[in-house]
């Protein structure tokens, strides 16, 4: 038995080598344990140092379990610098795991550098490195024996240089980033100036290639295999350099032989002949990585067809049949055609077929006479992989066809001597359709009362209105849109036979009301009636012309509201519109609307054609101011502006109003439309003011501009009061200063002066400056005493 703690195993024929090509070290040693043929565990203690054994630059432990075999011990170490550019020396120690006491170092063991060597130049390394990007990078620059490294720098990054000795100069470039350039220069000098003391490498900083994404493989004929995938992100790294592209099959243990093209996609085609499994691996690589891809499949499960081609087709007025034909013989496919509507809808129909030279399909229910795009792409019927790129886009029209719907159609009617004239409008319903190259119109009227023959007549595809004449009976009108085929339906109305009044066509006892316009159009709202089956709008576009562009819309017997709206609408125009009830074709009058898209304020002010004045007032007239269509807005009233004296307009009725400048004018509002004439009361006489008057609609007034400017007339029955006030004064004082004297006696008696009275005439005795009488010197008639206690006292 034998205490492991105790036993020393001591390192023996270290050897080293080096790979400069990875800048790698190879240590292999061997362990003096010939003694002990039992498994051992040991741990090593390992130390690189460079140049001359003084610098130490690594340290670490290797752990292992040593068996019977007795085989060397090996140890690999990266180094961070080029192995070039310095000696490196590696010595080793152990134990044995259990033990606690290391055995001696083993001797160095010693790679020698370039930096012992006689250079003819400075030589650096590594070069033209591959740097991964994010990584580190160190370089060094070994100069010859006696020089000095003056200068050790990158173009374009410029970093600080580190020196290990004065002939070795080491530079370390952290978290390498790529640059706009193809590659970094490194430079080294010496601190001479010929051509030997200089010298220069380049590295280049890229990626390892990605992964080849979407790698699939497919075929169109069941021989020719077509390979692609994705080749991702920038290497940056071209030329000798770039990623290469190799494929090989597991199966066959062979590799592909195609030639890689890479566009916007990669793709690799090659004759896999009667193989049908396939093990597909895709490997790209370059200097910085290698990676796969593998695709596996059955090739009768990938079948990616070629486009259909030769394509035609046979029409009807609602059919179309398609054919086209297949590259791809022996393969059942399923095909899918796409057919472009007129109005932008797309219809995808599905057909399978197995037919041996062409395949077909039809589509139905189409419009007559009607383009349509369509084209096809097919897919295998059985294991679908993917669809076929579509088919060249084939536009086919359809045969004519009888039209379809009816013509919408209107009247206006004009009372004339002995009848009347009946101006007849016609338009497309939405549900109508032509169906046809080329169209045109019949109209045809007759009367119903008497049964006569009708009478006709056609106009061409670019006419929508006529004008008739016919007598005061009952009359049935219809119109028909014609093609190359045949008629459409008719469309009818009946004019009713006319009154002698003509009320029923005028409307001249229904009122006009007003409505309003929003932004979206002009809102009209009726009364229903159970009795219709419909009601008409019409209205004109364009009221000041001649003809003005007459416009209808129907709406069912539903319904007693619409929103009228038309590009033609402007703000400031009054258009009016009638409603009608329509029953069995036969159409009456129940409203009249009228109204602005929006009101805007009057064109013209009110000319005040008479003015009335008073000393105290002001009488304007507007008489023949207009309020009908010709305005731009329904006149609401009117506002008469006067100029006040004081700020606070006190006139009577009156309210201030501020203008823009701050001015101030006194309103007064007239609310009716018809009162054209108004009496502002309440002014002064022998004054100046301005007056204005303004109308007002919906949209307001226009801005006050100009004025009228009176004057009131001077007060006569002030002067005849002032006369009074000043005349009779003068005259009463002219009397009283005639007779002066004998109004003192009246008016004014002359008053004794006490100091004058004899009662005074006594012994004088002052207090201060008047005179007192004492009662001593006053003897009294007679004495009153209140109470004998006051006369006692006495």
């Amino acid at each position: 038995f034998v205490l492991l703690e105790s036993i020393v195993f001591p390192v023996t024929h270290l050897n080293i080598s080096k790979d400069l090509a990875l800048q790698r070290l190879l240590v292999e040693w061997d362990v003096g344990k010939s003694a002990y043929d039992t498994e051992l565990a040991m741990s090593f203690e390992i130390q690189v140092s460079r140049t001359d054994q003084t610098t130490t630059v690594w340290t670490g432990f290797y752990n292992v379990t040593l068996d019977k075999s007795g085989k060397p011990l090996q140890w690999i170490w990266d180094s961070d610098l080029p192995l070039e550019c310095m000696s490196h020396s590696v010595r080793i120690r152990s134990k044995a795991e259990a033990s606690k006491i290391w055995s001696e170092w083993s001797l160095w063991e010693t790679v020698l550098g370039l930096d012992t060597s006689n250079n003819s130049r400075p030589q650096i390394f590594p070069n033209e490195k591959i740097v991964e990007e994010g990584s580190d990078v160190t370089f060094c620059c070994i100069g010859r024996k006696g020089q000095i490294i003056k200068e050790f720098f990158l173009d374009p990054a410029v970093h600080v240089l580190n020196h290990t000795n004065s002939q070795v100069g080491v530079l370390t470039v952290k978290n390498v980033a790529h640059q706009e350039v193809p590659h970094i220069t490194v430079y080294c000098q010496e601190s001479c100036n010929e051509e030997q003391c200089y010298d220069h490498t380049v590295f280049f900083v890229g990626k390892p290639p990605d992964t080849p994404n979407n790698f699939s493989c497919q075929t169109q004929d069941l021989r020719i295999v077509t390979c692609t995938w994705n080749q991702g992100g920038d290497t940056y790294l071209y030329g000798r350099y770039s990623p290469k592209y190799t494929l090989s099959e597991e199966f066959s243990q062979k590799t592909v032989p195609c030639t890689v093209s890479c566009s916007q996609q990669c793709s690799c085609s090659w004759d896999i002949g009667q193989q049908r499994l396939c093990n597909i691996t895709v490997t790209v690589e370059n200097p910085l990585g290698k990676k796969t891809a593998t695709d596996i499949f059955d090739i009768t499960h990938r079948v990616y067809p070629t486009a259909p081609f030769q394509m035609w087709e046979e029409c009807t007025d609602t059919e179309i049949t398609l054919y086209w034909k297949h590259r791809n013989k022996g393969i059942e496919f399923f095909c899918q055609t796409e057919v472009l509507q007129p109005d932008g809808k797309v219809e995808l129909h599905n057909r399978s077929d197995t037919h041996l030279h062409y395949a077909s399909i039809t589509l139905g229910g189409l419009q007559p006479y009607t383009e349509y795009t369509a084209r096809v792409r097919c897919g295998a019927a059985q294991h679908f992989w993917r669809w076929s790129e579509w088919s060249e886009a084939r536009i086919i029209r359809t045969k004519e066809g009888t039209p379809s719907g009816k013509l919408d159609i209107w009247r206006e009617i004009t009372p004339v001597l002995g009848g009347r004239n009946v101006t007849l409008f016609w338009k497309e319903a939405p549900s109508f359709r032509a169906n046809g190259r080329s169209i045109s119109y019949e109209v045809t009227w007759e009367k119903i009362e008497d049964g006569s023959k009708s009478e006709s007549i056609s106009f061409p595809s670019d006419c929508n209105s006529t004008r008739i004449s016919i007598d005061n009976h009952t009359y049935r009108i219809s119109v028909m849109a014609k093609n190359n085929v045949n008629y459409s339906l008719p469309s009818v109305l009946i004019i009713s036979r006319a009154t002698g009044t003509e009320e029923e066509l005028s409307g001249a006892e229904l009122k006009e009301e007003q409505v309003n316009g929003t932004d979206d159009g002009i809102f009209i709202s009726w009364e229903p009636r159970w009795i219709y089956d419909g009601y008409i709008i019409d209205w004109c576009n364009f009221p000041m012309l001649q003809p003005c562009d007459l416009q209808w819309k129907r709406f069912g017997p539903n319904t007693s509201s619409a929103l009228i709206n038309s590009d033609a609408f402007v703000p400031g125009v009054r258009y009016k519109f009638h409603i009608y009830g329509s029953v069995a074709n036969r159409a009456s009058l129940l409203e009249k609307k009228t109204g602005y898209l929006r009101e805007l304020p009057p064109l013209l002010d009110p000319i005040v054609e008479k003015v009335e004045l008073t000393f105290n007032a002001v009488t304007l007239s507007w008489e023949s101011y207009p309020t009908n269509e010709s305005q731009s807005g329904f006149i609401r009233g009117y506002h008469v502006y006067v100029s006040p004296i004081q700020e606070d307009c006190s006139l009577k009725g009156s309210k201030k109003h501020v203008l823009p400048d701050d001015s101030v004018l006194c309103k007064y509002t007239i609310e009716n439309p018809e009162e054209k004439r108004y009496t502002v009361k309440h002014l002064l006489s022998n004054t100046k003011y301005q007056l204005v008057v303004k109308a007002y609609t919906g949209g307001g007034e226009t801005p006050i501009v100009n004025f009228i400017y009176i004057d009131t007339p001077f007060n006569s029955n002030m002067m005849y009061l002032l006369v009074l006030l000043v005349l009779i004064p003068s005259l009463v004082a002219a009397i009283c200063h005639w007779k002066i004297k004998w109004v003192k006696e009246c008016c004014c008696p002359v008053i004794p002066s006490p100091n004058k009275s004899e009662v005074l005439s006594f012994k004088e005795f002052k207090l201060g400056s008047e005179k007192v009488l004492k009662v001593s010197d006053c003897i009294p008639d007679i004495l009153a005493v209140d109470n004998k206690a006051e006369a006692q006292k006495l």
